[in-house]
């Protein structure tokens, strides 16, 4: 049996939604991306197996639907993944295994959208030379913003869920545009769970801070 048989069957249409077939590999997708956010707004470790299970899903159906930018970014957030699950039982520093919720320094800031500018124009540039995406700005842009907010999340920064946001913005008009509804909605999903996780990360980071004000006062 090779690989195609194994992956046909997930490309196959599940449902339609609004005219349009859905896949299962876009209905596991949506699963487990709903899973995986949920669970990384409870600072739970299983967010990362989960989300790389979600990845593989994704491969298939942004290669499906040409885009790229976002395919590919998949296959770096599952290297992030193993770095993320890595720092977050051992990055805590000596006499904790948990890693603490932290703000953004500046230079990181500074870092990132450098980083992020950069990426942007020349995934630009590149998906408009070499691919036929019709959406070579969005698609850069959408790819520039996750993997900014992956590097956050891998670290527990405050800020990374704001950087998850602005790329959920983006990706949901970009998803219905490409015609996948289910995947549409997954983000708008993620969007509400991003601000669920939010407060969660900033409560906890302000229950953190505090505690060394409540021992001098005691």
């Amino acid at each position: 049996m090779s690989l195609a048989d194994i992956l046909d069957p997930l490309q196959q249409p599940l449902v339609t939604v609004l005219d349009t077939p859905v896949s299962w590999t876009e209905v596991l997708g949506f699963g487990s991306g709903a899973l995986c956010v949920w669970l990384v707004a409870r600072q739970h470790l299983a967010n990362w197996p989960i989300g790389i299970a979600n990845n593989v899903f994704f491969i298939l159906l942004f290669a499906q639907a040409g885009l790229y930018a976002d395919a590919g970014l998949q296959i770096v957030f599952i290297t992030l993944a193993a770095y993320g699950w890595w720092t977050w039982t051992h990055g805590g520093g000596p006499g904790t295994s948990v890693l603490p919720v932290r703000r953004t320094t500046r230079t990181e800031w500074a870092w990132l959208l450098a980083a992020g500018a950069v990426g942007t124009a020349g995934l630009t540039l590149l998906l408009t030379r070499a691919t036929d995406s019709t959406v070579p700005f969005w698609d850069a842009l959408t790819t520039s913003l996750s993997l900014m907010a992956t590097y956050g999340q891998c670290r527990k920064r405050l800020e990374s869920w704001w950087l998850w946001i602005a790329a959920d913005v983006v990706y949901i008009p970009l998803y219905a545009h490409k015609g996948l509804y289910l995947t549409s909605l997954l983000y708008a999903g993620f969007l509400a769970l991003c601000l669920v996780g939010l407060r969660n990360w900033h409560r906890d980071l302000t229950a953190r801070n505090s505690r060394p004000l409540e021992v001098a006062t005691a």
